[in-house]
């Protein structure tokens, strides 16, 4: 699923008051924390990540990619060194998960 703009936007406000929870340092994305990832993506949805300075085989950039490719969902913001990735929870109520705004569909004129 792409995120349009605004969804894009409804979710950098949400993940400004997360706390960041994935540092990924010298050992790079591995198996382990690819499965923390995933957990924390299924219990949370909106998850806030961190390359440390110790790390020079990634940037944000390319560490966000990666995991969000690994864990099946999307980014949604990289700033400098931090990053925030979602993924819809299936294990949530619904009366809990992230409620996107649904997108418009673009008048024919």
């Amino acid at each position: 699923m792409e995120l349009t703009s605004k969804q894009r936007a409804q979710l950098r406000g949400l993940a400004n008051s997360i706390d960041t929870i994935i540092q990924i340092g010298k050992d790079g994305i591995g198996e382990n924390l690819i499965q923390q990832a995933n957990d924390a993506l299924e219990a949370r949805e909106l998850i806030k990540g961190r390359v440390l300075d110790n790390n020079i085989e990634y940037d944000a950039r390319l560490a966000a990619q990666e995991l969000a490719a690994a864990t099946r969902s999307e980014v949604v913001q990289v700033i400098g060194t931090k990053f925030v990735l979602y993924r819809e929870s299936h294990s949530k109520p619904k009366e809990k998960r992230i409620e996107l705004v649904k997108p418009t569909k673009k008048k024919k004129v």
